[in-house]
């Protein structure tokens, strides 16, 4: 019998089909810590996180049966995979779950920052009647900066609201954007040069670190929108604030951040900016998404050790 660890909240029908395959399954949601995580993975072979727990190497070394490393979603950096390899531990992750629930996301917020649609609210609040004046998305160039499954699910949303789109991604995807009916580059700065709106979807690594920097800022259009559902340390925020007061970016939704929840006050200032619109990293919180993660995420480790083979439906 396998014995499951899950450190993080995952939707019960994954693992349900865990259970169905004999696998013991244990939920301690106390055990995220590193320091306890450390002590409690012992006599496990399996263990499910989402982001809020990091396996690191500490953990992952005080291991003695863990076989699988799961990760309920997509982004692996916070899951030491270097020390997974050297122990000969799989990575599993569920990419192909949250896709869309991201992508509707990014549209929603590219569409409320292009109306001003914060601004309005919170004019109301004050008992202000403001018919702030925005702007339009279809017909205007979006930069999709990470052309993975999400950032290609977001181009095909932007086409189908009458966006222009570039793509960029340092792998050769010409041949999917073509398909998608955007045009692709691998230079950075060709594709955000001329953007009205640049949405980040890159996976964070040390090439991404602070991708989107105060001289790649300096270099968008005057007045550009910019999204982040990526990672936050994947865009310099200070560099952001600055160019949001300046007014070279004209507004930003952010979902993500350097550190979660925000506590330093050049981030606090930065979402109370009235000219972005800030959500606690809901990206992948839909019921349906995490009911999809949960189901492929079961099938991943089962086809990991195995039991399973074939791809994930």
């Amino acid at each position: 019998m396998y014995k499951v660890l899950v450190t993080d909240k995952v939707h019960e029908e994954g693992l349900n089909i865990l259970k169905r395959n004999g696998f013991e399954v244990v939920v301690d949601l106390d055990a995220y810590r590193p320091e306890v995580l450390k002590e409690r993975i012992k006599g496990f072979d399996v263990l499910i996180v989402r982001s809020r727990t990091k396996v690191r190497r500490e953990v992952i070394e005080a291991a003695d049966r863990l076989k699988v490393i799961a990760r309920a979603g997509s982004g692996l950096d916070n899951i030491d995979l270097e020390a997974a390899r050297e122990k000969g531990i799989k990575v599993v992750n569920a990419p192909d779950a949250l896709k869309n629930a991201v992508a509707e996301l990014v549209i929603a917020m590219m569409i409320v920052v292009a109306r001003k649609a914060m601004y309005s609210y919170r004019a109301l609040l004050e008992g202000k009647w403001e018919k702030v004046m925005g702007t339009e998305i279809a017909g205007k160039k979006l930069a999709v900066i990470g052309f993975g499954r999400i950032g290609r699910e977001v181009t095909k949303k932007a086409r189908e609201l009458g966006m222009d789109v570039i793509a960029y991604d340092v792998i050769d995807m010409s041949d999917v954007a073509e398909e998608l009916g955007a045009k692709f580059t691998k230079d950075l700065i060709e594709a955000i040069r001329d953007a009205d709106f640049v949405t980040l979807h890159v996976p964070l690594t040390p090439e991404t670190r602070n991708l989107i920097n105060k001289d790649v800022i300096e270099k968008m259009k005057d007045g550009v929108i910019i999204i982040n559902a990526a990672r936050g340390e994947v865009m310099d925020y200070k560099a952001l604030l600055e160019a949001l007061e300046s007014g070279k970016v004209g507004g930003a939704a952010l979902d993500v951040y350097p550190e979660e929840p925000p506590q330093s006050e050049y981030l606090l200032k930065l979402i109370r900016h009235p000219n972005v619109f800030a959500t606690a990293h809901i990206g992948a919180q839909t019921k349906e998404a995490q009911r999809r993660t949960s189901i492929e995420i079961a099938h991943r480790i089962l086809q990991a050790l195995g039991i399973e083979r074939g791809e994930v439906t």
